[in-house]
């Protein structure tokens, strides 16, 4: 309490002071800790205790303060170079909240109930406008724009950005609550459960060799090969055979070749990092006959469009005519027909996208009739109204410093500049300060780039679950922003590399580093690096980024092309050689959007990618995409698709969210008598100027009484 009293004085350097003694109770008081798991313990118990007492309120206050700081903005502007001491007392107060969110966001059994009330309270005090007229999230995004304008060039971006993310976690939920929010959704629309647990099957996936070979592969290679025993999957790996399909395009996929031995080889999958695999026994005289798997990962999944399109065709060609949406009357049509619609409606899917759609197409049909929509106050909803208006200038900032924060972007003089809360006020001197700057750097660059992705992963999927129009506004302005080839270009370069990065130096990472005694650091050991084999952050980031990509582009004809038009198919083959089933996953989901506009030859020449799409995608009946004679493949008015969509986008933007008060559909008093015994607030000096009034606006005004038999 007296901390926090001292937080309220003038002076700048006793707060900073006071700021710091609450950083020190917030990181566990390492001073008095013997063992990392109890400065763990105290950082958490203190964050409860620090949140009680009020301090999140006064450190919002300060940060407010802090970003409204005009002296520190100007200042900053006028310095050739920007440094940590520009941002010293801005990374104090982030870090307090960081810790503090971070803290009471885990949930854990042994809680007390006090504890859960706290994080509940807290969690509403994140979601809503409490102090001030927007949530919390939005303060930091306004950060975030300020930074990217170049009016705070020394806002620490990388703290705004991890704090951004954590709250957005926090207040909307992680993917296992959006899929518990997901399936009640389904429920309350009384729309049939989802097939299979997404995250469930994920996890049981298996990565393939990149990519997956397949039984005929194997059939076409003993012709010219020693005659072999078929061998499981996995064994595969072993031979490091060649694609025998392999072109001659040497310079677009000489990357390509099976016999890269430093693919992430023996690494588990990323969330099955609990299980023990067997490992594959060595091929011997008597190896196992290939045990092909029991089924396909995914239930394939029909859309309405689908049937509709399927018993158009099967009309045209049996009967001359067709019937429109009707997908009941199988008048005419031979047995196999009836035989394919039956099939087609058991995996018909019906997504809560479609249902919301449909009424929205509703509610513009019959605004009246159906009345006022009741939109539930969700932290989704409440975040999406308060971003609204300036959404794109948000996507813009975001963008704008993943591609900084890029490994393959150039340094550029009109690049903004993200370095600022990582560079000292002296430059190093020694090569052992320069590896560790270096080090530093790439880190930094990389915790940035893991933020941002994951951002705008969770506003895309929260956004689509509360209503799929919000969802297509921030899509929108994320592809016309550039996303799209930014995403591809972040792809351009040895993957492989970028994920096995060693970025970090484990001996001062917290809380180690404040626990047990540091050895000296010297060159060598820099160099050397850590054990672990790869970046777990890094291979996050990536996956985040394919994701987006499969949400951006996911039925839109014209973003897909936009992926044939970048070339993405050489760059995504080489992402294929991480060994990783959900980062293959979404990567195979991006090649086989494209698969059709490739052209036959590169379908023939890339048979094993086609084989692990197969085997590890979901089937969606009808869908020709290893064939391309799909009706979606003939020439689309690409831009005509974006501006329909756009129309429906501020269509459903204007009716929810602008609420004119002069409406047309307002209802209108009519009677003389009330109108004028209405109580009207007038200004107090009213009846001073009210005979002026009068005579100027009334009886200096000739009244043309013939004028009223023009209107008859």
């Amino acid at each position: 309490m007296r901390l926090l009293d001292g937080l309220e004085v003038v002076n700048r350097d006793k707060r900073l002071n006071v700021a710091r003694s609450i950083l020190y109770l917030a990181q566990g008081v390492f001073g008095e800790c013997e063992t990392e798991a109890d400065v763990l313990h105290w950082s958490r118990y203190n964050s409860f205790l620090l949140y009680q007492m009020g301090t999140f309120t006064a450190f919002l206050e300060l940060l407010n303060m802090e970003t409204d700081n005009s002296q520190a903005c100007s200042s900053a502007l006028r310095k050739p170079a920007i440094s940590l001491a520009d941002s010293t007392e801005l990374r104090v107060l982030l870090s307090v909240l960081y810790l503090m969110v971070e803290n009471i966001r885990g949930e854990l059994e042994t809680d007390r109930d006090e504890w859960k009330a706290s994080r509940e309270t807290f969690r509403m005090e994140l979601s809503f406008p409490v102090h001030n007229d927007e949530p919390f999230a939005l303060l930091l995004f306004t950060m975030v724009t300020k930074f990217c304008s170049g009016h705070a060039p020394h806002f620490p971006m990388k703290k705004v950005l991890l704090l951004l993310w954590k709250v957005l976690m926090f207040t909307l939920g992680g993917f296992e609550a959006l899929q518990a929010m997901k399936v009640k959704k389904r429920e309350e629309l009384g729309l049939l459960p989802l097939p299979e647990d997404s995250i469930q099957v994920m996890r049981s996936m298996r990565a393939a060799s990149p990519p997956a070979y397949t039984l005929e592969l194997v059939e076409q290679k003993r012709g010219h090969r020693s005659r072999r025993p078929l061998v499981k999957q996995d064994s595969l790996d072993l031979y490091n055979e060649r694609d025998p399909f392999k072109n001659d395009e040497a310079g677009v996929d000489e990357e390509e070749n099976d016999d890269v031995d430093s693919g992430i080889e023996g690494e588990l999958d990323m969330m099955e990092r609990d299980t023990v695999l067997q490992a594959v026994p060595a091929p011997g005289p008597s190896i196992e006959r290939v045990s092909f798997p029991k089924g396909l990962p995914w239930a394939p999944k029909v859309r309405q469009k689908d049937i509709e399109h399927f018993l158009e065709a099967s009309r045209n060609k049996f009967i001359g005519f067709t019937l429109g949406q009707d997908t009941d009357t199988l008048v005419g049509l031979p047995r196999p027909i009836h035989e394919s619609v039956k099939t087609l409606k058991q995996h018909k899917y019906v997504s809560i996208s479609d249902v919301q759609i449909k009424n929205e197409e509703e509610l513009e049909k019959c605004p009246m009739s159906l009345g006022e929509e009741q939109v539930q106050e969700t932290p989704c909803e409440t975040l999406y109204r308060v971003m609204l208006y300036n959404l794109p200038q948000y996507m813009i900032a975001l963008l704008k410093i993943l591609l900084a924060a890029a490994p393959t972007s150039k340094a550029k003089t009109d690049s903004i500049n993200i370095l600022a809360d990582v560079l000292p006020e002296e430059m190093p001197i020694t090569v052992l300060q320069s590896m560790k700057l270096g080090i530093d750097v790439n880190r930094h660059k990389e915790i940035i780039v893991k933020s941002i992705s994951a951002v705008l992963l969770l506003l895309l999927k929260h956004f689509k679950l509360n209503h799929v129009y919000q969802f297509e506004y921030v899509s929108q302005h994320l592809v016309f922003a550039n996303c799209i080839p930014l995403i591809l270009k972040f792809f351009n370069q040895n993957i492989l590399s970028y994920i096995t990065a060693k970025n970090s130096i484990s001996v001062l990472d917290y809380p180690s580093c404040t626990v047990q005694e540091l050895p000296e650091l010297t060159a060598e050991s820099l160099e050397a690096g850590d054990n672990n084999q790869f970046c777990w952050r890094n291979l996050f980031s990536c996956i985040n980024l394919l994701r987006i990509l499969n949400k951006l582009t996911k039925w839109k004809h014209s973003r897909t092309m936009m992926l044939v038009v970048f070339k993405s198919a050489p760059i995504l083959k080489r992402a294929l050689k991480v060994k990783q089933a959900m980062m293959q996953l979404y990567v195979l989901k991006l090649l086989k959007i494209q698969t059709k506009y490739l052209g036959r030859q590169w379908r023939k020449s890339n048979m094993k990618t086609m084989s692990a799409i197969y085997q590890k995608v979901r089937h969606r009946m009808n869908d020709d995409w290893a064939y391309g004679n799909d009706i979606d493949a003939r020439p689309w008015d690409f831009q005509a698709e974006e501006c329909t969509l756009r129309a429906n986008i501020e269509a459903f933007n204007s009716r929810r969210y602008d609420k004119p008060q002069d409406s047309d559909f307002a209802p209108v008093d009519n009677c003389l008598q009330s109108v004028l015994g209405q109580k009207l607030d007038l200004p107090e000096d009213f009846h001073y100027s009210y005979e002026l009034w009068l005579e100027r606006e009334v009886f200096s005004q000739p009244i043309h009484w013939e004028e009223l038999l023009h209107y008859q």
